[in-house]
């Protein structure tokens, strides 16, 4: 019999100069009208469907390099940079 891994909480920490995460959550989850645990999930699901999508937007053949380019720019953030050379590239910043 398979035992289920998911753990019963997780804690997120928010002290020793994390303190902007909890203002992020609550943010998400105003966003999402709805209670922070699930505000995480939502946020942490849709940052690779987002990716994905801007990763595709920048591929589209009628688009000039200079509109690639602005759009990659509007669209990086602080985790997630997005490059126009040749080809498409994304970069996640940090490791946590």
């Amino acid at each position: 019999m398979v035992r289920n891994q998911t753990p019963g909480s997780v804690r997120i920490r928010t002290d020793g100069g994390d303190e902007w995460r909890y203002d992020a959550i609550e943010k998400a989850a105003t966003f999402y009208d709805c209670n922070r645990s699930n505000a995480v999930a939502f946020a942490c699901e849709d940052v690779d469907t987002l990716v994905r999508a801007a990763r595709h937007v920048l591929e589209w053949d009628d688009l000039a390099r200079e509109q690639r380019r602005e759009i990659a720019e509007t669209l990086s953030i602080r985790a997630v940079t997005f490059d126009v050379d040749t080809s498409i590239t994304v970069t996640r910043k940090g490791g946590e």
